[in-house]
C-alpha cells in the first residue's frame, strides 16, 4: 500500500485533471525545495502543494503551508523554470494548494493562487 502522502498526491492529481488541468511534472526536487505537482491550467503554469491533514488541531492543511515552505516551493519553481520547464518560463505562474482532510477526492479543496511571491 502507498504511504498516505503519495495517495494524497494521486488524489490531488486526479482532482486537478478532472477540473481541466494538465499535469506537467510530479515530485520535482531541487536543493532547497520541492514541488508536489506542476500543471498547466487556464493559461498559467501552476505549482501545486498538496497537504493532507486529518487533524485540524494546529490549523489544518492550509496553515501548514508556512512562509518557509512557500519560500522553498518558489525556489524549486525558479529552478524548474530555468531547467526542465524552460519552455514555460515566459508564461504566467501561480502557486496553488490542494487541501485534503481525508483520503477522499470528494473532500479535496483546490485553492488557486493560495499564496503569492514577488517575481511571479
Amino acid at each position: 500500500m502507498q504511504p498516505a502522502g503519495a495517495r494524497a498526491e494521486r488524489l490531488a492529481e486526479q482532482h486537478l485533471i478532472a477540473h481541466g488541468a494538465k499535469i506537467l511534472a510530479r515530485n520535482t526536487r531541487y536543493k532547497g525545495g520541492e514541488i508536489d505537482l506542476i500543471a498547466e491550467h487556464a493559461g498559467h503554469i501552476v505549482f501545486v502543494e498538496v497537504r493532507l491533514r486529518k487533524n485540524s488541531d494546529f490549523g489544518g492543511a492550509a496553515a501548514s503551508i508556512t512562509p518557509a515552505k512557500q519560500h522553498r516551493i518558489v525556489l524549486a519553481a525558479r529552478h524548474w523554470l530555468q531547467g526542465a520547464g524552460s519552455a514555460y518560463s515566459r508564461r504566467p505562474c501561480r502557486f496553488d494548494a490542494v487541501l485534503l482532510d481525508a483520503l477522499d477526492d470528494k473532500r479535496a479543496e483546490w485553492l488557486q493562487a493560495a499564496f503569492f511571491m514577488d517575481g511571479f
